[in-house]
């Protein structure tokens, strides 16, 4: 029973070890060109790193038969079963709204922000966070890219394209404003400067490059929705991981025993 046990934790805690690998690489993603905000990376890289302080413990707890290191092990891993389940419980709540528009017509979507939760949109409607995003989001060339990668697209190619959640938000006005196509960043307003359109998007848009639709609520929902997808994959990372270490307590719990048994004899000796 020690060694099956022994063996099944080091494969348990080797599992976890893994899989905080890409909690831990989630959490950086989320500063790629698409997210840029650095308030939402920090929750998820803290539980990568503990998950892999935790495994790192449970495996050397096993391989030096170390009771103390096993029942650190045990404490903490109490601990961040229950820190886990409540974090995805909170993932779930503040994702569990916001979808992108499919569009007839459309290879891509559009995104309104008023589809996601209202946690969510406080975070992007602070003025300064906003102008943190929108700075990265500009400064990494976003729209830039997008304009190379579709500059000589006609209006049907470019309506067929398909376009990530930050590039419809940020890069393009939304099509309701009936705005006319030239390029992929260059929309031509109706002659008398205005749109029939009730959608305040549609006065924020601008051709100036630094400027495009940095400043509409679709940008702000693009954002969102990518966050929304990194974060749904992160719940399912952590639903693993919790399984794993909810199976592993009954056997660290019997090995913590066993150890101690082999201690005292070994003392009595």
């Amino acid at each position: 029973m020690f060694r099956v046990s022994n063996n099944l934790i080091l494969l348990i805690n080797f599992s976890t070890l893994i899989l905080s690998i890409p909690i831990i690489l989630e959490a950086k993603s989320l500063g790629k060109d698409s997210d840029c905000e650095k308030w939402l990376q920090k929750a998820i890289l803290i539980f990568g790193i503990c998950i892999m302080v935790l495994s790192t413990i449970g495996m050397i707890g096993v391989c030096c038969s170390s009771t103390a290191c096993l029942c650190i092990y045990l404490f903490l891993m109490n601990l961040i079963i229950i820190a886990l389940f409540a974090f995805n419980i909170f993932l779930y709540v503040i994702t569990n709204k916001g979808v992108g528009e499919a569009v007839s017509g459309l290879g891509f979507e559009e995104y309104r922000l008023g589809d996601y939760s209202h946690w969510l949109q406080r975070r992007v409607e602070n003025v300064d966070n906003w102008n943190n995003i929108k700075s990265c989001l500009q400064r990494v060339q976003l729209c830039a890219k997008f304009y190379s990668d579709h500059q000589n697209d006609t209006v049907q190619p470019f309506y067929q394209s398909h376009l990530s959640s930050v590039q419809s938000g940020c890069c393009k006005p939304s099509r309701v404003c009936g705005f006319e196509y030239e390029s992929a960043i260059v929309w031509k307003k109706p002659e008398n400067g205005t749109t029939s359109s009730s959608d305040p998007d549609c006065n924020a848009w601008d051709n100036n490059p630094s400027i495009l639709c940095f400043n509409c609520d679709a940008c702000k929902a693009g954002v969102l929705d990518n966050i929304r997808n990194s974060w749904l994959n992160v719940c399912v990372v952590n639903f693993t991981v919790i399984l794993l270490l909810w199976i592993s307590i009954p056997l660290d719990a019997v090995l913590t025993e066993t150890t101690e048994g082999m201690n005292s004899t070994v003392v009595i000796f």
